[in-house]
């Protein structure tokens, strides 16, 4: 609903408009445009928004996992959160590196295949360094005398190489709810500009981890994930949930598992109170007056549930139980 105004306020655009301090001419001021992403015809998205909703949730539970790892290691506390999960071309990841990148290489092994297109992980300078000063023993306080193409050392790149393999250990932990995979690592890249390891337009899906270290430190870790190889984990999955789904009759493979399962199987006469006193003085050939005709009914308890009633008889020349009625239905 639009403003009313107010008598007075009337009165003071009025006079404003008769003064000349208003230009009546001048144009409205204009909306703010609402931006909208660009949708690209020419490369249309190959994942769906459930897709990307289960990568997000995947690796929610992941940062879950190495946060924990990362603060035992480093003797710190950190906090590592999903930032972003994208879908891109490859070449808008890779036009993102610099020489003085390191990529780490991961592999993922799977029962029925091995993906031969790796997983990327890249970690900001900053953020590496300050994991690399707190290994050696420093206090992870980011130099500014440090450029931001410095090259790490080789005793720098061990180091690295093992947190990396460390945290890509526990990732397929992240993955268990959906399916079983293995990831390990493999090597690490220290120029990936001049390394094509995956096509330039090939669809990748790029998850964002943001770390944040106590000391104002932060930045983020960039995992690449092929589309070809979460195509092939997708289907595995869709798969896997469609042979939960069937509504397949699995009633008499479960009652054949629990047909050679033993059950204690007790026949009961019939129930009475006697004083602690007249079970000490019973002896043999004595009578318990069980108060029931010789013709009522037993019951048969199995598993300690009453299941069925019967009449006491001799069958092969055997004590037997003739079953009557049933309690519980099967």
């Amino acid at each position: 609903m639009a403003e009313v105004l107010s008598q007075s306020q009337i009165d003071a655009l009025l006079a404003a408009a008769q003064s000349g301090q208003m230009d009546l001419d001048a144009p409205a001021e204009e909306a703010v445009e609402k931006k909208y992403r660009k949708y690209d015809f020419y490369s249309p998205r190959k994942f769906t928004k459930d897709r990307i909703r289960m990568l997000n949730s995947i690796f929610e539970n992941y940062t879950r996992v190495i946060n924990s790892r990362l603060n035992a290691l480093l003797h710190s506390t950190c906090e590592i959160e999903v930032d972003s999960v994208e879908e891109q071309r490859y070449h808008e990841f890779s036009n993102a590196l610099r020489e003085s990148d390191v990529l780490a290489l991961v592999k993922t092994d799977h029962e029925e295949y091995q993906e031969e297109t790796p997983i990327l992980l890249h970690l900001d300078t900053t953020v590496l360094l300050t994991i690399l000063d707190r290994m050696m023993g420093g206090e992870g306080d980011p130099d500014d005398a440090i450029d931001s193409e410095y090259n790490l050392t080789d005793l720098e790149l061990k180091i690295y190489s093992d947190v990396i393999e460390d945290l890509v250990s526990v990732l397929g932990r992240s993955w268990e709810n959906y399916m079983s995979i293995n990831f390990e690592y493999v090597r690490t890249e220290v120029n990936p500009t001049l390394v094509q390891l995956i096509g330039f337009d090939e669809t990748v899906v790029i998850v964002g981890l943001h770390i944040q270290f106590p000391n104002n430190v932060g930045g983020r870790l960039s995992i690449c994930l092929p589309g070809v190889m979460l195509t092939n984990i997708f289907a595995e999955i869709s798969k896997n949930t469609g042979r939960r789904s069937t509504g397949e009759d699995k009633s008499e493979e479960i009652f054949g598992s629990l047909r050679d399962s033993d059950l204690e199987i007790v026949a009961e006469l019939a129930r009475t109170k006697l004083l602690l006193s007249d079970i000490y003085h019973l002896n043999v050939g004595d009578v318990v007056d069980m108060k029931q005709s010789k013709d009522a009914p037993i019951f048969l308890n199995i598993g300690g549930r009453r299941w069925f009633d019967g009449r006491m008889g001799v069958h092969n020349k055997q004590k037997a139980v003739k079953i009557g009625e049933t309690y519980i239905k099967v």
